[in-house]
Parts: C-alpha cells; structure tokens; sequence
C-alpha cells in the first residue's frame, strides 16, 4: 500500500480526498490544510472542507501558517515516512526541506495542460481566453512555479457555455483516478515523468479588480467569456446608477448596437451594444439583493425600450 500525506485546502480536492482515502491502494497517513479562517457574513470561524473530513475520519490533521517555516511540522511529517506527498490546491508554497521528506516525490494535480497556464487560476484564464480545451494532469512538484516534469495529462473540452463552476466540477470528478493512477504508476515504474516542452508556456495570474469590470467597447464575446470564467467567483460587474450590478449570465447576440448602451429590453433579457455584437443579460444580481432575472431587474427600474 502506497503511503501518502493529502495537501488541500478547497472543496475541488474533496473528491480527492474521499476517492484515495477508500482506496485499497493508499493510505492516507495525514492531511495538511490552511489554517481556520472567518468566512460568510458572520465572519464566523470555519474549517476547510478537507479538515472536516478528516477529523470525520480519524484522520490527522496539520494546518501551518506557513509550512516553510514550522519546523515541528515539518518533523512530525517525516515520523510518518510517506511515500507521497499529494498536493492539490493546498495554497501555500512548498520548501525544499519539505519536498525532501517524502519516500519518491511530491506530486501536484494542476487544473491546466502544463505547460499552459502555470500558477494560480489556470481554470479561470482557459474559459476568459476563450479556450475549447484545457485538462489536468499530475506532475512532480519544484521549487519553481509548475515547471515540473509532467507524470499524466487528460484533457477536458470547453463547451461555449461552461462556467467556471461548470469546470470546477469537472475537474473535482476526473482528479482523483487520475491521482492514483500516478502514484501506482511511478512505483511500479510504469510511468517515466517527463519534461515540459519549452515553448506554449503562459501564466494564469491571479485575477484583479480592474480585469472583473466589464468593458463594453470589447467584442461581446469576451465579455460572454469573462461573464462565464468568473461566474460568482468573483463575478463581471458593471455600475448602473451608482450602483454594482453582478452579471451572472449571458449569450451574445449577432447584431451591432450602440456600445454600452441598452439596445433592447425582452422577455428573455436585456440587450447591451459591444464593440463587436451585442451581449444579451439573462441573468443579474443588483448590489444589496439577490440573483434575478435581468428582465425583472429592468423592469424593477421601469426601464423600456
């Protein structure tokens, strides 16, 4: 049985968790998550998924700062002599010293086909680019910024109307056969890791404030795109009236309107001119209330054609 300690912090690694944890292949020796934070409109204290279920499970549970520098952490990993460390959206960033400790390696699960879209919110940046494939695979974890050798790949098309959320699932579902199959797979020598190519490398940064406001002078398409890539994470906005009004849902529409401003107002949404195209507003969440239907919205503020 192959012996691992589980790196992850969010809900998308959950499944990961679950699948390896019954797996008659692995033993999952401990988990380590970021530490309790306020979260929701109480600011209550809550844990993180991977947390909860490990102390479900009797399974020990480690949640450093920082893990660089908690060196009886650190010491009470290596009592354990794990083969693996399994990293998987974890959030903080690994040290020599501590990659050292496992048997064979450390080995991420990155939401991207490295060496696309290395760094923080690869599954973000695929659908804002407007691309119709991306994938996960597993690779062996350096000190550099996903730039190790690559152990499998599976790619995931992009429909023109996934969501980030769309995604997020998807890629929560085909993880963690594709987790274990690594880890079997590097100690019995079946898998050879291999080195990224060279050229196609491009960085998923974070996204910022600014990138989450909505230009109207872009074509209508990339709008439809960053309206699907950040879908209430954290969501497209524009202002109206003073106010933030999140879009939620969107299509595009194959006719040439004034741009930014309304074109016309339907029972299926509300139509906005582009540089390029028009984009349709199906769905909406005007500041201080609730998701709505952008119809219901306009006619909330009696807006006609």
């Amino acid at each position: 049985m192959i012996s691992i300690v589980f790196f992850a912090t969010p809900r998308i690694a959950l499944e990961s968790l679950e699948y390896l944890y019954k797996s008659p292949n692995i033993n999952v020796l401990a988990v380590v998550t970021q530490p309790d934070k306020p979260a929701g409109r109480g600011h209550k204290i809550s844990m993180s998924p991977i947390k909860e279920f490990a102390l479900k499970n009797n399974i020990p549970v480690f949640q450093p700062k920082s893990i660089r520098k908690e060196f009886d952490i650190q010491d009470e990993l290596k009592k354990l002599n794990p083969d693996f460390f399994v990293t998987f959206a974890f959030g903080q960033i690994l040290s020599q010293e501590v990659l050292d400790i496992p048997k064979y390696e450390t080995i991420n699960l990155h939401a991207s086909l490295l060496p696309k879209y290395r760094g923080a919110n690869p599954i973000q940046r695929a659908i804002i680019n407007g691309d119709k494939k991306t994938g996960i695979c597993t690779m062996i974890t350096e000190l550099g910024l996903d730039c190790g050798d690559v152990c499998l790949m599976e790619p995931i098309e992009i429909s023109d109307n996934m969501t980030c959320a769309d995604l997020f699932e998807i890629i929560s579902k085909k993880s963690p056969r594709l987790i274990e199959k690594t880890l079997v797979g590097l100690v019995d020598n079946t898998i050879i890791p291999q080195k990224q190519c060279a050229e196609g490398v491009c960085m998923a940064n974070k996204l910022t404030k600014e990138e989450t406001l909505i230009d109207w002078s872009k074509p209508a398409q990339e709008i439809h795109n960053l309206v699907r890539g950040i879908y209430k994470s954290p969501s497209a906005y524009f202002v109206y009236n003073g106010k933030i009004i999140k879009v939620l849902e969107t299509c595009v529409v194959k006719e040439q309107g004034k741009c930014g401003e309304f074109v016309r107002f339907g029972k299926d949404g509300i139509q906005v001119g582009c540089g390029q195209d028009s984009i349709k507003l199906i769905r909406v969440k005007p500041e201080g209330k609730g998701e709505m239907l952008a119809k219901d919205w306009a006619n909330g503020l009696h807006l006609k054609n």
